[in-house]
């Protein structure tokens, strides 16, 4: 199991910022992720970038118990 972060519209997509999610990959990871939360997190996640431990992950990489899988969705605005 994966400790499963989330921000911005991911966040708001799944109702929580975190959460534990049983897989052996980020890949298994994120599938169990859209599973649970559905067609409108998994829209948010296909234009998101996945970090694991703090680095750029890909959908192969292995994930054990202690490794934590952060979901980041594009951000906009700025100041004027």
């Amino acid at each position: 199991m994966a400790e499963l972060r989330l921000f911005a519209a991911a966040r708001e997509a799944a109702g929580t910022d975190r959460v534990t999610i049983a897989g052996d990959t980020v890949g298994a990871v994120l599938d169990a992720a859209r599973a649970r939360f559905g067609e409108t997190f998994a829209a948010v996640l296909a234009n998101s970038r996945v970090w694991r431990n703090g680095d750029p992950a890909s959908d192969g990489d292995p994930v054990g118990a202690s490794d934590e899988v952060a979901v980041l969705p594009p951000v906009s605005g700025g100041a004027t």
